[in-house]
This record gives C-alpha cells, structure tokens and sequence, in this order.
C-alpha cells in the first residue's frame, strides 16, 4: 500500500518532446456519503460509490514542451471551443499537483474535454473531467517512469484526481469503490480510492441507475461552499460516525445482497446529506418540490409492487434510481408512466455500474 509521499517523484528516467492522450472517466454516484472535509481534500469521513458506465468525460491532453518551463501553461477547450471560465480552476489544480507532478510546468498542454452527458444537466460532470485529466497525466508520467507498476499507476491517478474534485477520486478503478479511512475495509485511504476489497452478491452485479433531471440549473450553493458548512455544524460529528457505521454495514450486504437493508441505508444516506445541508449556517434546501414527488412515488411503488427499486440524491434536485438489472423493464415501464412527467422538459438518463476509467488508443 501506498502512501502519498511515496507518490513525490525525485527523477525520471526518459523525456519526452510532445505527443497526446486520450482517457474517458465516468461519474459515480455515492451510498454512502462524502460531505466535509479537512485540509487537502481530505474526507471528514468515508464513502463508498457505484461507478457509472455512460455518463462519462472524453478528455484529450495534446502536450509540447516549452522553452522557458517558469509558469503553468495551458489551453482549455470544452466541447472544441474555448472555456475560460473553467481555468481558474485547472490552474489551481496544477497548484495542487505539481509536488507529485513536477515536470508540469516543462510543457504547454492543450485540454480538450466532452461529456457524454447534456451540458447543464444536473449531472456533476467535476468528478468523471477531473479523473479524466488525472489519468492522461498519469499516462504522460509513465512514459517518463516507465518502470512504474499498474498499482501505483492507478493508484497515484485516484490521487491526483482527489486533489481536484474529492469524489473523482472514486472515479479513476473499479464498479465499487471506497474512499476515506476504514478500520474494517482492507486498503483503504484518506488519500484515494480503492476497489471495494470483499465479495459483491450477484444482485448488485450490472446495477441500474436511472437519473430523473429534476432541476439542469445552475447548482444553489457549490460543494465546496458545502463542505465548508459543516465545520461548525451541530450534528457533524453524529453524521461522520454514522458515515462509518453504514459503510460497515454495507460490507455485509454487498456481500449477502440483501436488498432491503440496502434500500433503508442508501435512502438513509441521501436523506442525511440533505438534512444537513438544512440545518447548516446559512442553510440550503436543494430538493425541489418534484423531488419531492417522485421520493413519494417511488416508496408507494416500492410497497404496492415490492420491487427493489430505491432512490439516492447527489447536493440537488435530479433523483437517481437504483434497481437490480433483473428488475429493468418493469422500473423503466414505470418511471416512463409515473415520473418522467416530474423530470425537467421530460429528461432523463439510463446509466449502470461501470468499471473506471478507459484509455482511448
């Protein structure tokens, strides 16, 4: 195992003039939730997510080196165009990798990203662009180090990718990944993400996860400003032990697939990141009354039917839909019929468990 300074490289043993990369990274969608953190993008506690397979990032990194390597030199396209609102960000990445990166400011790099998601619809597209970018700096690494292991690939990848939005991290390996520090998962680190260690039941295998875009706006209050709330929230500290005790919880249902249990702690956990956002100072409500609507019609399905079909909320209004793939064409018949009138210009997305991100030769 890992630890961050073994990430800090002290020479490298090729160069390399120019070139490009290409990787895709999907977004993920968390059980149990991360929300606070400390210094560093450090996680105030542990999380666990399914990584999604279609709602992705497509990033190419073409690259040449510069003459005067004395500041970080970027170009930052979205979708072929320019987007300059996006690079105060990507600088203060930069900031934050370079340690662990320092031949950063050797080459101008051109950033060119897409999502397979709509713009602006409601999908957080910060977790899938920024393990994207982290992976085809990887790549440009190990043409410089290629010595280095596929472990250490990966695992330095969920690193860097941490640095630049904490969830991208579960974005980098794997279709269930941990993050924080768990004292009963084996591996597991404050510093990235690794593979859910212990055995997965059958029911979770190909998992569905429909997103209902309720709300494609701009986000209330970003997760940073979130995070940041809950440094004097009056129920933190209850809310990252109860982090810790549904996550253990979970080792045992991912391993008996108990889907009842795994309904009550995934509810549980989307009502919790929401209520905490409502009693936090300032305070937010980020449901909309339509979320509302299809949580309600959701759990009259769920009694009437006994199909295992559960919700989960991110920071917002957009509801995903979680059921076994056995259970597809029933759920999808009623969301057509029952929720899709809920969703905003009738939008939304099927999406399922995925594996990581993928280089594109």
């Amino acid at each position: 195992m890992f630890t961050a300074k073994d990430f800090i490289p002290t020479s490298y043993s090729q160069t390399l003039e120019s070139g490009q990369f290409q990787w895709s990274a999907p977004s993920n969608i968390a059980l149990v939730k991360y929300w606070g953190k400390k210094a560093d993008q450090i996680p105030a506690n542990p999380s666990v997510s399914f990584t999604l397979n279609n709602c992705k990032t497509i990033t190419t990194l073409a690259f040449e080196k510069k003459i005067n390597p004395d500041n970080f030199s970027f170009d930052l396209l979205f979708e072929g165009k320019p987007k300059e609102d996006f690079k105060p960000k990507i600088q203060k990445f930069f900031e934050r990798i370079e340690i662990y990166l320092p031949f950063l400011k050797d080459y101008h790099f051109t950033i060119d990203t897409q999502n397979t998601f709509p713009h602006s619809s409601g999908i957080a597209s910060s977790a899938s662009g920024m393990a994207a970018l982290a992976m085809n700096l990887m790549s440009l690494e190990k043409v410089l180090n290629p010595e280095m292991s596929e472990d250490y690939f990966y695992q330095k990848a969920s690193l860097l990718a941490r640095l630049g939005s904490g969830s991208a991290c579960r974005s980098v390996k794997g279709e269930v990944v941990v993050w924080g520090n768990q004292a009963n998962i084996e591996g597991s680190s404050d510093f990235f993400g690794v593979e859910f260690p212990y055995t997965i039941h059958e029911n979770f295998k190909n998992y569905q996860d429909t997103i209902l875009l309720v709300d494609k706006g701009e986000k209330q209050v970003s997760s940073t400003v979130g995070h940041d709330l809950m440094h004097n929230h009056p129920f933190a500290e209850r809310r990252f032990e109860q982090a810790h005790e549904n996550l253990d919880k979970l080792i045992g249902v991912f391993e008996n697939g108990n889907l009842e249990e795994f309904i009550k702690i995934t509810e549980s956990e989307a009502l919790t990141l929401h209520a905490m956002m409502m009693t936090s100072m300032p305070y937010f409500i980020l449901m909309k009354p339509n979320t509302l609507e299809i949580i309600n019609k959701i759990w009259k399905f769920r009694a009437e039917t006994k199909n295992p079909v559960c919700f989960t909320l991110d920071a917002g209004a957009n509801v995903h839909v979680l059921y076994p793939k056995t259970h597809k064409e029933t759920v999808l018949q009623f969301i057509k019929d029952e929720l899709v009138g809920y969703c905003q210009n009738g939008q939304y997305l099927c999406d399922e468990i995925g594996n990581g991100a993928h280089q594109i030769k």
